[in-house]
């Protein structure tokens, strides 16, 4: 292994776990600036480090980004290199599986074996989509979650073992991000919680960190068409599960999924660190690159922004709600542009990305943190 290649998730959740702090997973959906940031931030601020990407982002078809898993990996790995830092994992996040059934299944280990063959050190699976409404009891809701996620845990461990790797960070998810219904957000319950871990425990899956449903959202949030502070994070329910837990011996800790917009104070001074052990930040990234755009580049903002528009209008929405949401799409459909910006604009990217990680290593408490899993 290279000096700085990416090393086991699982490395680094135990070197944090119980230790007052958050590891910031970043979601780079746009690297050039980006990721030289993020690594320069977490070099001098002597953080781990979490990158990741999701399914939906960067998959066989090149997702919505315009990456392959290797070619992510690649990109990632050359921005490691340049600034030269340790201490990172590299994580497939929302390994989505809608179904479960047969086929979904396969497509999936598809993925999954392109992500461990590009040299992915962490996974998040993701079946929350699979719930039984009917279901009587907690097992009986989440069942097809448990099904889907033990055959994927399972096929990750024997893939990962054909390469003589025993070590890989885990992540699975027991609620959906942000579902709601007439009542509000549908909240994860520490029953819930208890027995999916519980049976995956039985089955030898045994996450790090598990995402909840505790009232965030991916993504930018609007409120009559305007942007707005992401606050709707239960933290007491959170504390709750992760209580309950630890109270039935169980060893996962929570992945707070959906930070962007949520205030850095609100994180340094409520969020449970230590039950909380992994804090998603990806759309803050991209907000990043489209505001630089918005000065530096003027006339290919306007155009993505039209494009934007144009693609996604929808009734009864305002167009910077529109923008917001959708942005992340033309990532892709503008990807020649967008890896070819005057390097001045680049630099401005980087520049902010950087004061902002080391804003959010501050916030999550991981500032000299990285040498706990070097030993």
């Amino acid at each position: 292994m290279a000096e700085y290649s990416p090393i086991s998730g699982a490395k680094i959740f135990e070197a944090i776990k119980d230790k007052d702090a958050i590891i910031m997973a970043a979601n780079v959906r746009y690297v050039p600036g980006i990721a030289d940031g993020l690594f320069r931030a977490a070099k001098d601020a002597d953080s781990p480090l979490i990158i990741e990407i999701a399914r939906s982002e960067c998959n066989l078809e090149r997702g919505y980004i315009g990456y392959t898993p290797k070619e992510f990996a690649d990109a990632m790995q050359k921005s490691a290199d340049k600034v030269g830092f340790d201490c990172w994992a590299l994580h497939a996040d929302h390994i989505g599986i809608k179904k479960g059934d047969d086929a979904d299944i396969e497509d999936t280990k598809k993925l999954v074996k392109a992500q461990i063959d590009a040299g992915f050190t962490s996974f998040a699976i993701d079946a929350s989509h699979i719930f039984n409404f009917d279901g009587k009891t907690a097992k009986e809701e989440l069942q097809g979650n448990i099904d889907a996620t033990i055959k994927i845990g399972n096929f990750i461990k024997e893939e990962m073992e054909k390469k003589g790797i025993s070590s890989y960070g885990l992540e699975a998810e027991v609620g959906e991000i942000g579902r709601t219904d007439i009542r509000g957000f549908i909240i994860t319950t520490p029953d819930e919680a208890v027995t999916y871990i519980t049976e995956l425990n039985n089955a030898g899956i045994y996450p790090n960190a598990l995402a909840i449903a505790n009232g965030s959202t991916h993504g930018n949030i609007y409120k009559n068409g305007r942007i707005v502070e992401q606050v709707s994070i239960d933290i007491a329910q959170t504390k709750k599960i992760a209580e309950a837990l630890r109270e039935a011996g169980l060893d996962a800790r929570i992945a707070q999924h959906g930070i962007t917009g949520t205030p850095l104070n609100m994180i340094k001074e409520q969020f449970p660190r230590g039950d909380i052990i992994k804090g998603n930040v990806g759309t803050f990234w991209q907000n990043v690159v489209f505001n630089i755009l918005k000065v530096c580049e003027g006339q290919l903002y306007d155009k993505i922004y039209n494009w934007v528009i144009q693609t996604y209008k929808t009734e009864g929405k305002s167009d910077e709600e529109i923008f917001g949401k959708n942005a992340k799409f033309a990532l892709k459909e503008f990807f020649s542009e967008l890896n070819s910006l005057n390097p001045n604009t680049v630099k401005a990217i980087e520049a902010q990305a950087y004061a902002s990680a080391l804003l959010f290593f501050n916030a999550f408490n991981t500032i000299g943190k990285a040498a706990l899993a070097r030993e």
